[in-house]
């Protein structure tokens, strides 16, 4: 009842926001609007925003070794999902006053459970200490607000690559629902200083789904504790050399497509104690490990010539990440399998999973290269190649492990209308002992995206 009274608040907003044409001189003359946005004064300093995005897939994955769907062993599958189907709405609605509401659902493919469930992704308000000035904001809520790193509180609509690199949020849906925390926060930028720092209360991971197992939880390696509760910290600051980046939202933004000159130094960290646990004696003792990652990068994204619209972007990251020994996760986004029928390989390696988050270093790089504007005619958009290059080195692996992703968007109209190709290569892997996880061969998959966004 509730989520049918949220729908119908959304609708009943989108009639307020839609527009009557008409003029004087000629009554079929239309215009069209660039955003769905209400004024609450006459200079519109005071309004709200509502947002739309929805990201259909098309994906024909190479499944890992040993994969089953519906317990019918399958090589590869084909899927059609909703990656990502959000409503933002949000709003200056006095001159100190932000508020930002964030409601959808994700991931939602032929394995997902029926009746599509969605949930409030972030609940914030922000108060700006001083009107007009972005140096000191205070906020509050639910919100994916975080250290460590642009791509750990993305704008999904602004970024290069078809999805967003999913191990800069690195307790996702563990101790955090879909990277939000409940948290307080300080933002703001002074000068060419972006910086903020956030006071976070984590979800126990008893309550993440699907929930951990049931009997001893504590193995020789590292998992999220399931007693005891700490707060979490983190922090991002950011070094602008040329242009400032706005930030309306709190959300940041993988591209400005050329619009901007960005060279940003960056530096973030995420900290907690007593975050996992470990056993070296069957469970009968119990060590407890500190949580801490943290990240180095660069960031550019300017124009090359403003007269035909090219522009480059690029991203060279580090990122350390400690758990504790030997913690290792798999995750496969949106994953199209469901089983696994050997024991040779790990638990999670089904589907398009790979070990995305673990103890140890990652390198993280992308660039991308936006062509000329209106590439094929008035209006129809520009084409942006892109690379990106996850590699890492964690506890357990035996080598090196690397993710590359190639693919291209189209931008059909900016970002209202988007489709994206997008072809990822990954590593396979088995069992070596219980120590130790071997690659054992590699597997791709292929995803075209529709997004559109209003």
């Amino acid at each position: 009842m509730k989520q049918h009274l949220l729908v119908f608040f959304l609708f009943a907003i989108f009639l307020q926001f839609t527009p009557i044409h008409a003029s004087a001189q000629d009554s079929s003359a239309k215009k069209e609007i660039d955003e769905l946005r209400l004024k609450l004064n006459a200079d519109g300093t005071h309004y709200i925003k509502l947002v739309l995005l929805g990201q259909l897939w098309l994906r024909l994955n190479q499944n890992n070794p040993a994969s089953t769907v519906l317990k019918q062993p399958a090589n590869e599958t084909f899927d059609i999902g909703i990656r990502r189907l959000r409503f933002q709405l949000f709003g200056q609605i006095t001159d100190h006053t932000f508020f930002y509401l964030h409601f959808g659902q994700d991931n939602f493919n032929f394995l997902s459970q029926r009746k599509f469930t969605s949930f409030i992704q972030d609940a914030l308000v922000e108060f700006k200490i001083k009107k007009g000035s972005e140096a000191f904001i205070l906020g509050g809520g639910l919100t994916i607000a975080n250290g460590l790193s642009r791509f750990t509180q993305p704008q999904l609509v602004n970024i290069v690559s078809t999805d967003i690199p999913v191990f800069t949020l690195p307790t996702f849906d563990l101790t955090d629902q879909a990277g939000r925390k409940l948290s307080v926060l300080a933002r703001g930028q002074i000068g060419h200083l972006d910086y903020r720092a956030i006071l976070s209360n984590p979800f126990p991971v008893t309550t993440s789904s699907p929930a951990p197992p049931t009997g001893n939880p504590v193995s020789p390696n590292a998992s999220f504790a399931q007693q005891g509760h700490s707060l979490q910290y983190s922090g991002l600051f950011i070094w602008n050399f040329l242009d400032r980046e706005p930030h309306v939202i709190l959300f940041m933004p993988g591209t400005y497509y050329g619009k901007k000159k960005v060279l940003n130094l960056e530096a973030g960290f995420i900290s907690q104690k007593n975050a996992t646990w470990y056993s070296k004696d069957s469970g009968r003792t119990v060590d407890y490990h500190p949580l801490n990652c943290w990240s180095v990068a660069i960031f550019y994204d300017a124009p090359l010539n403003k007269q035909t619209g090219t522009a480059l972007n690029a991203y060279l990251g580090y990122f350390n990440y400690d758990y504790g020994h030997g913690y290792l996760r798999y995750v496969g986004v949106m994953n199209p399998a469901d089983g696994l029928a050997s024991a040779n390989y790990i638990a999670g390696s089904q589907g398009n999973a790979f070990p995305m988050f673990g103890t140890g270093n990652i390198f993280y790089a992308q660039v991308g290269y936006l062509c000329r504007k209106d590439l094929f005619g008035n209006q129809v958009g520009s084409l942006m190649p892109y690379a990106t290059l996850q590699t890492a080195m964690y506890d357990r692996l035996d080598k090196r492990m690397s993710v590359l992703d190639l693919g291209i968007n189209w931008f059909v109209k900016n970002n209202t209308s988007k489709i994206s190709f997008d072809y990822q290569n990954r590593p396979v892997y088995h069992l070596q002992n219980a120590d130790l996880i071997r690659e054992s061969g590699r597997k791709g998959q292929f995803v075209l995206q529709y997004q559109f966004f209003f």
